[in-house]
């Protein structure tokens, strides 16, 4: 029986999280369906939106997709001010549905597809747990017009029941690690785009442009030129043989959520430029790759990740300032490391600088300065994925001139794409991969407003799961325990029967 009342999470202003103990239950309208929330996981884009608020791109109203009456009709749709329920790892099971509802099924299990990409919003794109609720909930509310691509495909992805509720929903931020590699990069001018092609100060023009090109080495032009460049646009820098001469300020967080990219020539050919751009941002047999922060929870699964991938030649060193956790990422990643023949070096920075310069650095900490350094210390070629969500209007100062003597490369990513979650998803049910590797501690939703505080001061070296059903569940950390569907379903048991 569905109640008229839950318990839930808010996010109510910055950085003002509270419980809401009698929250409505919405009956859902024609076209939604109402889910009951098997697990969610805290994740630190949560952290994003709890300090940015209003200001989060994701937080804004949707601009395009969707007529304004039907978001009227939406009430788990929330943005600007609204208060919202974050939480975007989940499993849900739907419990209701609306009589023209298509694809959902009542009693179906499905794994949630978070962004929106169709339902743009000044600067990014809508999604689920920011300006749509999430599911730090018992129930969540979702229309199959919103969350329903144009090309017709549902952002409910159907899995089966003999997998841990724990395991499909970890498999979103596995799939937003798999986007950060997988992204195909754009080598050519984008045709039939809009170009701005620039000499001298004078040639800047208002407007955003697909393609930015820049033919000097006048650090000042380059800098105006960054409100010059649109959502996924590329800067080309021709430096003509001169160079800048100073640190140029970079926009270096619209790298992550306005998918821009910057490559450059030291002379004055555009092909040369575009040539350094990777087809994928996939790590390469050979690279030296140093994550940066990783013994946290997503640093964890980069680790797993690029070990997993058994290619020859590579190297892995991993970050962290913490040597708790850094000795449980080696418990953890130091077989697979071991079964797939890479070298694996966990380090702590504190302790010295890395004796070499690494061809791929991934950077877990949302800090401008350590993109400042990772350009400073990367070797010739190198791919530098600012991973950690640096938010879009920050900035950090970049040598330049060594960026594009070197023919580096930023590369940053937001979220994922269904197939993303489609290629986890598919590594989880045959069981290539284990997304309970990364899982640390569980909670109900008594303890989630803790456990994102510890999420945010990095207390626990692995994945927190909320269980909205567990009512009274503290944070419990699992130690060297490891989770699994047995374990789930003990827990489960105990608190159906209190």
């Amino acid at each position: 029986m569905i109640p008229k009342t839950q318990r839930a999470v808010q996010l109510i202003g910055p950085d003002q999280l509270a419980l809401n103990e009698s929250k409505p239950v919405p009956a859902p309208g024609p076209y939604q369906v109402l889910c009951e929330v098997e697990v969610v996981g805290l994740c630190f884009s949560d952290l994003k939106l709890l300090k940015q608020f209003t200001g989060h791109l994701r937080k804004n109203e949707i601009s395009a997709g969707l007529d304004k009456n039907v978001l009227a009709e939406i009430p788990s749709y929330c943005p600007g001010t609204k208060p919202t329920v974050p939480g975007h790892e989940t499993v849900v099971r739907v419990v209701a549905a609306g009589d023209k509802v298509k694809q959902a099924k009542i009693g179906g299990r499905y794994l949630v597809q978070t962004d929106y990409r169709w339902l743009p919003t000044p600067g990014s794109c809508a999604a689920f747990g920011y300006n749509f609720e999430g599911a730090l909930q018992e129930y969540v509310l979702m229309d199959e017009r919103a969350i329903t691509s144009p090309e017709g495909e549902s952002m409910l992805l159907p899995v089966p029941e003999d997998i841990s509720a724990s395991a499909i929903a970890l498999v979103e931020p596995w799939a937003c690690v798999e986007n950060s590699y997988a992204q195909v990069q754009r080598r050519e001018l984008k045709p039939g785009g809009k170009r701005l092609v620039v000499r001298k100060p004078d040639d800047i023009t208002a407007g955003q442009f697909d393609d930015v090109i820049y033919y000097g080495s006048d650090p000042g032009v380059v800098e105006k030129l960054f409100a010059s460049v649109a959502v996924n646009g590329l800067l080309v820098l021709c430096q003509c043989g001169g160079t800048f001469g100073r640190p140029v300020t970079t926009q270096v967080g619209r790298v992550h959520y306005g998918n821009i990219r910057i490559v450059g020539t030291t002379g004055n050919d555009v092909d040369a430029a575009l040539a350094a751009i990777p087809a994928t941002s996939e790590v390469r047999p050979g690279d030296t790759v140093n994550i940066v922060g990783a013994a946290g929870p997503m640093g964890m699964m980069h680790v797993i990740r690029v070990l997993s991938l058994g290619l020859p030649g590579v190297t892995v060193f991993a970050g962290d300032l913490n040597d708790e956790r850094l000795a449980v990422l080696k418990r953890i990643c130091e077989p697979v490391a071991k079964q797939n023949g890479v070298t694996l070096h966990p380090y702590n920075p504190q302790k010295g600088p890395l004796a070499e310069p690494c061809r791929y650095i991934v950077i877990m900490a949302p800090v401008p300065a350590l993109v400042t350094q990772a350009v400073q210390n990367a070797a010739p070629g190198a791919i530098i994925n600012i991973f950690a969500g640096i938010p879009a209007d920050k900035t950090a100062a970049i040598d330049l001139d060594a960026y594009i003597a070197k023919q580096m490369y930023f590369i940053g990513t937001s979220g994922s794409v269904l197939e993303d979650m489609k290629a986890v998803l598919a590594k989880v049910v045959s069981r290539r991969l284990d997304t309970n590797l990364s899982v640390a501690a569980i909670s109900g939703l008594d303890a989630a407003v803790e456990g994102i505080r510890a999420v945010e001061k990095n207390l626990l070296p692995g994945k927190i799961l909320v269980y909205p059903s567990c009512k009274g569940l503290g944070l419990t950390s699992l130690g060297d325990a490891v989770w699994d569907k047995q374990a789930e379903e003990a827990l489960l048991a105990r608190f159906k029967k209190v």
